[in-house]
């Protein structure tokens, strides 16, 4: 007989106690995804795959080890408990790890009021095929379009059960359905490509595959006849598009862990000025359709809209358990964890305050430099933020875009770089990551000596 997730969770549990362990916990997963791919208006590529998987972390005292599989037969299941936790009675003791108490465990959630699954029925392969055949379409319909490398429609499904030794048992469900393109415009070695897609929770949110072609194409076309930058000091704007990755820095830096370890350059930021005064940075697990939300936790602990900054200082560390005893601190609710590791700091939703003025006013203000739209590799130091990434875009000149860019590097140092941003108010609001365009001053571009 085929368990359903909270029963083979618990099953697991059972399992490790019977080996011996003095506490574990478990975690369930169940898939299912499909994925379309077209090329000249005909079928490329198509997959499906479904599978359940598990994880067990069992602990042996101070001891612990983290084990899984994706076979869920009742011989597994014991086998796997078995080796976990002869494993933990080999690994070294760690002083901080242990399961949350009663009296931290969340008690009831309203799983309704986030949106996270489609009520809808799972789209048909051939309404997929429909929607990227009619991006690639748009995207050919373009002029200066030679090609579309990839043209992409998907859907999701996943199912979620997580339990303990300590009485917490919880899951949840979540869909995604999604549309890429990207298209290529020009020939030979002048050829420029770009993209655009979107995912969303809901089918009926997500946007048109015409308008996904089309701007996938139009992007490209604006590519051509790219050329290096001169090399200087100049302001960059961060296109909303790739905003999010320097906020994604602070993130990381400010995460527990890397507190922890003592390799972040903000361990001794708290409390302190990190962004400007008029900039916040908010953490949401409640956004109703948005892939970043969650009720509970990876060691079930109640998830907390919090301030991470508050007009522009950095309130604290975002923390699991382990790594709050660590500090001396309380978790966040902000552990994550897959099948094959245990739990680890993560963020949920996060929001940048916006500002007032929109994108063309930053372009506007800047007067001469570079407006980023891509992004390629990247040379981070984690203790002390030098920040080096490869860069394309359009170079700006009195306010005005005059011409693309590409083949260029920008640097700088995150903590100067964050202290000096300004926001636009163009932030999509249905992402996880809600980031607008972001204006820097003074970095480094590296292109024509």
């Amino acid at each position: 007989m085929t368990l359903n997730l909270q029963d083979l969770t618990h099953a697991l549990l059972d399992a490790a106690k019977t080996a011996g362990a003095d506490s574990a916990d478990a975690i369930s997963l169940k898939g299912t995804s499909v994925s379309i791919d077209v090329r000249n208006g005909a079928l490329e590529q198509a997959e499906r795959s479904e599978g359940t998987d598990i994880g067990l972390r069992v602990m042996v005292g101070q001891r612990q080890a983290t084990v899984s599989a994706s076979d869920t037969s009742a011989a597994t299941i014991k086998t796997l408990a078995e080796r976990a936790v002869a494993m933990a009675q080999e690994a070294p003791e760690d002083p901080y790890i242990g399961l949350a108490t009663s009296d931290q465990l969340v008690k009831s959630w309203d799983i309704d009021a986030l949106e996270l699954a489609d009520p809808t029925a799972e789209p048909s392969p051939d309404q997929l095929q429909q929607d990227a055949i009619e991006a690639e379409a748009a995207a050919l319909s373009v002029n200066g379009i030679t090609q579309v490398s990839a043209s992409s429609a998907s859907y999701g499904e996943r199912q979620i059960h997580i339990a303990a030794t300590n009485g917490f048992s919880g899951g949840y469900r979540r869909t995604d359905r999604g549309t890429s393109c990207v298209a290529i415009a020009g020939e030979g070695l002048g050829m420029e490509r770009d993209y655009d897609s979107d995912v969303r929770i809901f089918q009926s949110d997500l946007r048109a595959p015409s308008e996904i072609g089309q701007r996938a194409a139009k992007r490209a076309v604006e590519r051509l006849n790219a050329r290096k930058p001169s090399t200087g000091q100049y302001p960059v704007l961060f296109d909303e598009r790739i905003s999010g990755s320097l906020i994604g820095h602070l993130l990381g830096a400010s995460n527990g862990a890397a507190i922890a370890r003592g390799s972040s350059w903000l361990k001794e930021c708290e409390g302190k000025q990190v962004l400007p005064k008029s900039l916040s940075v908010i953490e949401d697990p409640y956004r109703a359709r948005v892939s970043g939300s969650r009720p509970f936790d990876a060691e079930g602990l109640k998830t907390e809209k919090r301030t991470i900054v508050e007009n522009g200082v950095l309130t604290g560390w975002t923390l699991d358990l382990a790594n709050a005893r660590k500090l001396g601190r309380t978790s966040t609710g902000n552990a994550a964890r897959g099948t094959s590791s245990g739990p680890s700091p993560s963020n949920w939703n996060v929001s940048l305050c916006f500002g007032d003025q929109t994108k063309a006013d930053l372009l506007r203000d800047m007067g001469t430099g570079l407006l980023v739209t891509s992004l390629i590799g990247s040379t981070i130091n984690p203790n002390t933020g030098d920040y080096s990434r490869g860069a394309a875009g359009f170079w700006v000149e009195n306010g005005e875009i005059t011409f693309p860019v590409n083949e260029c590097t920008i640097a700088g140092n995150l903590r100067d770089m964050l202290l000096t941003m300004q926001a636009a108010n163009d932030a999509r609001g249905w992402l996880s990551r809600v980031v607008p365009s972001l204006l820097v001053e003074g970095l480094t571009i590296a292109g024509d000596t």
